[in-house]
């Protein structure tokens, strides 16, 4: 499928910002509610040992759905049976070494390993998986754990040209192979179109999928809508249950977003869900897949993006480009961005400008050409405004390596947040100075997005007004020319608001 600029940004901001949610709440699970307005950070620890941004096992379940959804684009991202089985192999891998897994979906895993070991067969299937579930679910009647939910996002994505009903048909069968339960299948569906709507259109919509419900269904879920609307997180005291954690999420959105919006909303959102106390990181995992979906990959901060990793060994940055590539429905392509190894800017001409910033000699300001020259220069952190390939920054070590995705256009509707990612770009090359790094601060050709970033942050250390900054860099950077759009950002400029769709009483 072929995405706008923006719908691109909102489908690498699905499994971003899941996954942010998921290691912010990592560090605070079973814990009690906190306090409005406590800090809320990426501290890891908790009962689990978890490492500071590292995520849980809401996003390991999550990353072998989008990868083996990928495999099956030229079969439309349908969750088809050979789909699901290199799934639930991924997940039974994924098990033997994980930090936690939950108690549901643990005792599934091993009968049907069990299931496979009776067979004569060494690897699990997705049939083994979907009977474990199901005689579970009727041993046991209780089989609506939040465990399907916290993981389900990655399929929305593999549906944005496919009607909603195959979409929330396929989320219960994928719900099914671990959480058989009516509230759990339905739970992912409902989630499911959320996002994506969210991705399509940029609005927020949990009752999206209500018509594809029957009725009776329909209405039950209405009502816990409604009262998720009318509470707070921290009022769902039994969040392990799908359904509360359904309310946690939406109830952490939607009281969020009555006071902020954007980039600001999304991390409100996060740390509302977070401060609710008990399963904090499925909680705040499932509500960043669909804010991510509202606001894109562009909206997540990069101190939470910065250390964000987990099994099985991926990063941010990874994450961005399963979100991506399972969106465009194309599968993998690796001589494209943002899986190539380089970005051709051939075309460009000069790209090689460098100088130092005129209020801080350990800002170097250079077009994508001075990548060639981190070493020669002693450069320890790079923060770039463009496209790259995987292989463009060689020697920094990733967690020094800060992306932007802003587009040098003079038309406001060309970027989501421009004001708030050139601001977050100017606060990362403070915090690499203040980290005692040598920075570069590139785009392509040093004209527009590196003096924009260059005079936010000139007007922070020297404390002068943004534009007084900006004259000084074209002092040393004669070129430096932010189209008209950026000069308007030095000021305040208001965030979009996504709209957050509730029926009028």
């Amino acid at each position: 499928m072929k995405l706008t600029p923006l719908q691109n940004d909102r489908a690498a901001g699905v499994l971003t910002a899941l996954a942010a949610g998921d290691a912010l709440g990592a560090g605070y699970e079973f814990g009690a509610p906190l306090p409005d307005g406590a800090e809320v950070t990426m501290k890891g620890g908790g009962p689990f040992g978890f490492a500071p941004a590292e995520w849980t096992d809401d996003t390991s379940m999550a990353v072998p759905i989008a990868q083996a959804l990928l495999e099956a684009a030229s079969d439309a991202g349908s969750s088809s049976p050979a789909a699901l089985t290199i799934v639930v192999r991924s997940w039974t891998a994924w098990a033997t070494e994980a930090k936690d897994v939950g108690a549901q979906t643990s005792a599934v895993i091993a009968a049907a390993r069990r299931l496979a070991s009776a067979d004569g067969r060494s690897k699990v299937s997705a049939d083994d998986f979907s009977t474990a579930a199901a005689d579970f679910h009727a041993r046991t009647g209780r089989s609506a754990g939040n465990g399907s939910l916290m993981r389900t996002a990655p399929l929305a994505l593999a549906y944005l040209d496919r009607d909603p009903a195959s979409l929330m048909a396929a989320a219960g069968v994928l719900s099914a192979l671990t959480h058989a339960d009516p509230d759990a299948r339905e739970a992912c569906g409902l989630w499911c179109v959320a996002i994506r709507e969210a991705v399509l259109t940029g609005t927020l919509d949990v009752r999206a999928g209500l018509p594809l419900l029957s009725a009776e269904r329909a209405t039950l879920w209405l009502e816990r809508i409604e009262v998720a609307e009318r509470s707070r997180p921290r009022d769902f005291t039994r969040n392990g249950w799908v359904v509360e954690a359904f309310q946690g999420a939406w109830s952490a959105i939607h009281s969020a977003g009555l006071s902020a919006s954007g980039p600001a909303h999304l991390r409100a959102a996060l740390e509302e869900a977070v401060r609710g106390g008990r399963d904090t990181d499925t909680v705040a995992a499932i509500a960043g897949g669909l804010l991510g979906a509202a606001y894109g990959y562009t909206a997540v901060p990069f101190e939470w993006r910065r250390r964000l990793h987990g099994w099985p060994g991926l990063r941010a940055r990874d994450l961005t480009m399963l979100g991506m590539e399972l969106g465009r429905g194309e599968g993998r392509r690796p001589a494209s961005w943002p899986r190539a190894e380089r970005q051709d800017y051939s075309m460009w001409g000069r790209t090689d400008e460098l100088v130092q910033h005129p209020h801080d000699d350990g800002v170097w300001l250079g077009g994508v050409g001075s990548l060639a020259r981190l070493a020669e220069l002693g450069i320890h952190a790079v923060v770039s405004l463009c496209r790259l390939g995987t292989s463009e920054v060689p020697g920094v070590a990733p967690d020094d390596h800060a992306t932007f995705w802003v587009i040098d256009s003079p038309a406001d509707e060309d970027n989501a947040h421009a004001a708030f990612v050139l601001r977050d770009a100017a606060a990362a090359v403070e915090r690499f100075r203040a980290e005692g790094k040598t920075v570069l601060l590139h785009c392509v050709r040093a004209e527009s997005r590196t003096p924009t970033v260059a005079a936010l942050y000139g007007s922070s250390v020297a404390e002068v007004s943004p534009m007084e900054a900006l004259e000084a860099v074209r002092q040393v950077l004669p070129g430096a020319n932010p189209n008209p759009a950026f000069l308007r950002l030095l000021g305040d400029v208001p965030e979009h608001r996504v709209n957050i769709v509730t029926p009028a009483k």
